[in-house]
């Protein structure tokens, strides 16, 4: 790889011709934030990222009157990934939001904690998450996540 990331507009996936998948990655931590960018750079994602849910909800219109965005940044978003404990908003607060939303609702979110606790991994499950990964996320992950995700979104 050549760490430059997204320079690409097509990916080949399962024999055919694919746009690159649009990761919206929700962080409140600067260094967490970059890691998740660039793993998913390197698996040929174009990435947008906002520091924490209510810039996330502004990204995708749902912040405020703004409707004539929604629909442009919808079509554009193919997975939302965001972190769960993150000040004003968590990320399970967010999860609901964007599953409440007749716009939003098919994105998959994608859910990631650096605590491990089966509880709160069982409600945002429950609430429509389409996954929950334990920090620091790693290639692998990532990887797995993009096959996921051309398998529900193809």
């Amino acid at each position: 790889m050549d760490g430059g990331g997204g320079s690409r507009e097509n990916v080949m996936v399962g024999g055919a011709y694919t746009e690159e998948p649009h990761v919206l990655a929700v962080d409140d931590s600067l260094v967490d934030r970059k890691l998740v960018e660039r793993l998913l750079k390197n698996s040929s994602c174009k990435v947008t990222t906002a520091e924490n849910g209510l810039r996330a909800l502004e990204y995708l219109g749902l912040g405020d009157e703004k409707r004539t965005s929604l629909e442009d940044n919808v079509s554009k978003v193919n997975l939302i990934i965001t972190d769960y404990c993150m000040p004003g908003m968590t990320g399970y607060e967010l999860l609901k939001k964007i599953k409440e939303s007749s716009m939003l609702k098919e994105i998959p979110v994608v859910i990631m904690s650096s605590e491990n606790i089966p509880t709160r991994i069982n409600k945002c499950l429950e609430e429509g998450a389409q996954m929950f990964m334990l920090k620091p996320l790693k290639q692998s992950d990532v990887v797995k996540l993009r096959c996921n995700l051309m398998n529900c979104r193809s």
